[in-house]
């Protein structure tokens, strides 16, 4: 059985691939009542979409969605919605030699391992084409939680970081990297255009920060909203690793260093405790604190290059193989808004299950 839904109560289900005729998602569980239409939807995808720099992919697709169910007079109704969005710029013929091998760092095998039969096409469900239709249902998840905010952006690529000193968050916008440091951003141009015209590619990091989380969202075990969110990251095409507050640097930190002190509320209400840190990343025993809850994501470097590398046909007889086609240098920078997207439906789910516990 393969696995194509996430989500507790409120859930969605992706489908198509990168070649064929469409891909969407159904998202099962939304409350009703909420205003939407597609135009809420659209500027998520639109910041996903390939082809607006040359620092990514040019495959020109427009990416416009389309709802078909779940909405009645400008609302959603509490039924499944379905959202599609077509594929029209594919060009499945750069795939032919792939058919015949497998490409290393790819999914290639390892599909071929479990169904003995594969879609080559771009890859099929493999392909970070599907990550489309996972940024539509978060589109729609962001209205389940208007109390919060996400916000992310990529931290290094390549290894090269950000100054933190540097920081400003009007910058994420206004460069292809969705950077909020002007200096790494110019960098970046460089080492990615390198990368790009040598026919290789980089990884990247990207943080979500996700301000408004009441205190109270998750659950101790088998729920935890910590454990949630690693499981959504990780569920991410090309993602390696996830950290959630400090992550593995806490591993290198002693008890006192490591903990969030607290004080008193120094609005004069009894509305919790005011904390002096937060390397726990907003989440303590599997529940948010009400602190910003933060998530580091690293994105491997595109395993489709222009680089011969050894690799086995079907058959098993020894061969190379270079990706043709149009692939990104840097897939973690079109990561960002997939990252938000999945921080949405998490938060969405888990908003609705304290609900249905808590009342």
């Amino acid at each position: 059985m393969s696995i194509n839904s996430f989500g507790h109560l409120f859930r969605f289900t992706t489908w198509g691939e990168s070649h064929g005729p469409a891909l969407g998602a159904v998202v099962d569980g939304c409350p009703p009542g909420l205003a939407i239409d597609e135009g809420m939807i659209q500027p998520y995808l639109d910041a996903r979409r390939p082809g607006q720099s040359r620092f990514t992919t040019q495959r020109q697709e427009p990416d416009q969605v389309r709802i078909l169910s779940g909405v009645f007079e400008g609302r959603t109704t509490g039924t499944p919605i379905s959202l599609l969005i077509e594929n029209t710029d594919q060009r499945s013929k750069d795939y032919s030699e792939v058919a015949k091998a497998y490409r290393p760092g790819h999914a290639d095998y390892a599909y071929d391992a479990k169904y003995g039969f594969r879609d080559y096409r771009g890859g099929g469900r493999s392909s970070a084409r599907e990550t489309a239709a996972r940024v539509a249902a978060g589109g729609v998840a962001r209205l389940v939680i208007p109390e919060v905010t996400i916000l992310a952006w990529v931290s290094a690529i390549g290894g090269d970081a950000i100054d933190m000193a540097n920081f400003d968050a009007a910058q994420i916008g206004q460069n292809p990297f969705f950077c909020p440091d002007a200096q790494a951003a110019a960098r970046w141009e460089g080492l990615v255009d390198q990368a790009r015209k040598a026919g290789s590619s980089l990884g990247a990091v990207v943080e979500c920060v996700a301000t408004g989380v009441p205190a109270g969202w998750g659950a101790p075990l088998y729920a935890k909203l910590d454990a949630e969110l690693a499981h959504a990251m990780m569920g991410i095409n090309a993602v390696k690793g996830v950290e959630i507050g400090d992550g593995f640097a806490a591993a290198a930190n002693t008890g006192e260093g490591n903990a969030d002190p607290m004080r008193p509320a120094d609005d004069g209400r009894n509305a919790g405790p005011q904390f002096l840190a937060n390397h726990a990343g907003g989440i303590a025993g599997g529940i948010s604190t009400g602190q910003p809850v933060t998530v580091r994501v690293a994105f491997k470097p595109t395993s489709s290059i222009l680089t011969p590398m050894p690799t086995i046909t079907r058959e098993g007889e020894a061969t190379e193989l270079f990706t043709k086609g149009r692939h990104d240098p840097c897939v973690g920078i079109r990561g960002v808004p997939v990252v938000e997207a999945m921080m949405a439906l998490v938060l969405a789910d888990q908003k609705l299950l304290h609900r249905g516990q808590c009342g």
